[in-house]
């Protein structure tokens, strides 16, 4: 056990090993991931990020930045940025590690994730990365108070607040360079044309689904066109009025990160059920919703995929793609899989199917910052 991680290999490794031979790329590393009882949704997530590129090498360096910077407070991402590191300085290039530090921070902050029931990792998902900006924040704060601090006791006479009065832009962490993008909600009053748009910021895309469908529908659907009438009549500033409106949804900043989220489970009938619809996601994506009207292409590198009838008990895995080979990530099992076996988790033709393997989450990157 180094650092509360414990460290293993076996025969999965060396089996992947084999598979691989020496395609194995420089420096890289493919190591399972230890289950505590129901933490494959963790397991799940941290897979796919660890193989957000841009993502882990922010990390890392958040990581080598500040481990020698004294005594720092244990937190959520001091704790996953060590299991990054872990990962990634490990001689052997398979195994599997422990990530025991991280589970049991996760489980001391957040009483949601306590306990061994079915956990979401969507839901997962949503609370490290702001988890992640909190924690951002409130460090850079310190450094702008330690930093005015410094400032105030060298100025002499009254400062008159200019040095407080300053107002601050909200601080963009690299979560945000890496996953957040823009919405802008538009809407037109029928009666006077007016258009009232407002921006949102989001860090992934909860996407409705219907059966036989694909990500590019949803997506169109997502932004189409919706009207405003009867009871749900739009308030008009310029008319001082209800009036029938026409609202819409548009990308106004696509995120170099696309995080697509579909959402699988539903109260329906007052019963919380899984939808199993076969909802087909491309390798390769154009955005073509923008504002700007011109198509963002972005590359397929992870899914997450839940596996089971419902939401409330089942398992998750994560496919991920690593320098042009796709491999499975099954807690402590990892195995390489054909490109061609992708297909197998867009979800069921049928409602009844003995396929319970569907994607949950996707992980685009964008082309353009890719190449960059």
């Amino acid at each position: 056990m180094v650092d509360g991680v414990t460290l293993t290999m076996g025969v999965v490794g060396s089996k992947l090993e084999k598979a691989l031979g020496d395609q194995f790329p420089e420096g890289e590393r493919y190591f399972g991931l230890v289950n505590f009882g129901n933490t494959c949704y963790a397991n799940s997530v941290l897979q796919a990020l660890y193989f957000c590129v841009p993502f882990r090498e922010h990390l890392l360096e958040y990581y080598s930045n500040n481990k020698n910077q004294g005594e720092v407070d244990e937190n959520l991402l001091t704790c996953l940025a060590e299991l990054f590191s872990q990962i990634s300085m490990q001689k052997k290039v398979t195994g599997v590690i422990a990530p025991k530090r991280l589970v049991y921070r996760v489980r001391k902050d957040n009483e949601i994730f306590r306990g061994y029931s079915h956990q979401d990792a969507h839901e997962f998902l949503n609370y490290l990365l702001n988890k992640i900006v909190e924690i951002l924040e409130k460090e850079s704060h310190k450094v702008t108070c330690a930093e005015t601090s410094s400032v105030e006791g060298v100025v002499s006479g009254p400062t008159n607040g200019h040095i407080n009065s300053v107002k601050k832009e909200p601080l963009v962490t690299w979560v945000h360079k890496n996953f957040q993008g823009t919405l802008t909600n538009e809407t037109r009053c029928l009666r006077c044309e007016t258009v009232t748009a407002r921006d949102e910021t989001f860090l992934d895309l909860s996407l409705d689904i219907e059966q036989n469908s694909s990500i590019t529908s949803c997506l169109k659907n997502f932004c189409s066109t919706e009207t405003l009438n009867a009871a749900d009549k739009f308030f008009c500033d310029k008319c001082r009025s209800l009036q029938e409106a026409q609202k819409r949804m548009k990308i106004k900043k696509p995120p170099r990160i696309l995080v697509i989220h579909l959402k699988r489970f539903k109260y329906y009938l007052h019963l919380h059920k899984k939808l199993s619809y076969r909802v087909v996601f491309p390798l390769e994506l154009k955005l073509s919703n923008t504002e700007e009207d011109t198509d963002s292409e972005y590359s397929l590198f992870a899914v997450v995929v839940h596996v089971g009838i419902g939401p409330n008990h089942g398992h998750y895995i994560s496919l991920v793609k690593s320098h042009n080979h796709w491999l499975l990530f099954d807690d402590e099992n990892v195995e390489i899989i054909d490109e061609s076996a992708i297909q197998t988790f867009f979800g069921s033709a049928q409602e009844y199917s003995n396929n319970t393997d569907h994607g949950y989450i996707l992980f685009y990157e964008s082309q353009v910052s890719n190449n960059k």
